[in-house]
């Protein structure tokens, strides 16, 4: 695992499960956590729970987290107040697509501001024993401030995360290739209603596996991996392509 890290006072804007999820191992660190979100979280956070969002950006945090979803992350970001910032603060997102937060970052957030692309590669079911051997991609976009920077992923390197630092194309990329197939495959054998039999085979119990891993997830976050990574167009092409392909190989045979 890497070194501990300094404390930092971070902001969640949004603070569903997966953001509270992150929280929950800064807060164990030492970091401050603050957020605010549409929804109340207030039970979760008490006073550190900021419904105003002038508030929120006027209190002086060292990194801002975005963990809204993909579909609405630019219509929150463009309603950030970011007028109201009292020094240059670091800016991270967490999303699970990176060249649109990345774009819309460059676009909103002040100049004086750092910017962190970070994609952590688990979840609350994947995290739930440690964070140790699990991906975490970033590109630093734009960073003056090192050492808060530093702070901010050591936050993931101390948990024992692998760190893997690629630019945002080339995680779209990729994830075009692994998460968004995944994703469809999953839903594809959810519509398909498969369900699980007495004649089980091993490869049919990963892909019952592949199926609900997916319908965990919301239909939105699946949708923002189409819309949001250019990638994933050509991906569902392929697979429409190859679909057909070993129909043909199977006609051909009758």
């Amino acid at each position: 695992m890497g070194t501990s890290t300094r404390q930092l006072n971070i902001g969640f804007i949004g603070f569903g499960s997966f953001a509270q999820f992150l929280a929950k191992t800064m807060t164990k660190q030492g970091h401050l956590i603050r957020a605010t979100s549409r929804s109340d979280y207030s039970a979760h956070l008490g006073d550190n729970f900021i419904r105003d969002m002038d508030e929120f950006m006027g209190l002086e945090h060292d990194v801002i987290l975005i963990c809204t979803s993909i579909v609405s992350v630019s219509e929150v970001v463009k309603s950030i107040p970011f007028h109201c910032l009292k020094k240059p603060t670091l800016f991270a997102d967490v999303l699970s697509v990176k060249e649109h937060p990345r774009q819309l970052l460059l676009q909103e957030v002040p100049e004086d501001s750092d910017l962190v692309c970070t994609h952590p590669m688990f979840g609350p079911e994947s995290g739930k024993d440690g964070w140790k051997g699990l991906n975490f991609m970033y590109e630093r976009v734009r960073v003056r401030d090192e050492d808060i920077c530093s702070s901010f992923l050591n936050i993931f390197e101390y948990e024992g995360c692998k760190m893997i630092e690629m630019t945002c194309e080339e995680h779209d990329r990729l994830a075009a290739q692994s998460q968004f197939v995944t994703h469809t495959i999953g839903r594809i054998l959810s519509e398909m209603q498969l369900t699980n039999t007495q004649i089980n085979t091993k490869g049919f119990e990963k892909l019952i596996q592949v199926k609900e891993s997916a319908a965990k997830d919301s239909f939105d976050l699946y949708s923002g991996l189409f819309i949001h990574n250019r990638f994933a167009k050509q991906q569902m092409k392929n697979l429409e392509s190859a679909l057909e392909r070993v129909k043909g190989l199977l006609e051909a045979k009758m």
